[in-house]
């Protein structure tokens, strides 16, 4: 599956159960690690970790597997590393310190409707 296709269901995953301010950036001409980051909030380590519990679990329906989780216990950030996507699940708070938008604006902002 394309990277886009995977960036898609994520979104959709996300959504799915309430995600805030949902953000997806190609990232492809500017880093060799990733082609998207995807960056939601959530409003509390609840929904943070059913927010990652559910992208995981659509993502694995369709054979895609996580290659590394970190920050679950805590959720106060959680990065999902799914290859090509990589997804960033914040807290309110922690979300506005790290300003990932800001950092990797050098990327091309993608319209959720684009995907």
């Amino acid at each position: 599956m394309e990277a886009r296709e995977i960036a898609k269901l994520t979104v959709q995953a996300l959504e799915d159960k309430k995600a805030d301010n949902i953000k997806v950036i190609d990232i492809s001409e500017v880093a060799v690690f990733a082609d998207y980051f995807i960056i939601a909030g959530g409003s509390n380590h609840n929904q943070i970790q059913a927010l990652c519990n559910n992208v995981e679990e659509v993502l694995g329906k369709q054979k895609i597997h996580v290659k590394q989780i970190e920050g679950y216990q805590s959720a106060n950030w959680i990065l999902m590393d799914f290859g090509d996507v990589i997804v960033h699940i914040f807290d309110k708070e922690n979300r506005l310190l790290f300003d990932l938008e800001r950092i990797w604006g050098d990327g091309k902002s993608v319209e959720i409707s684009a995907l």
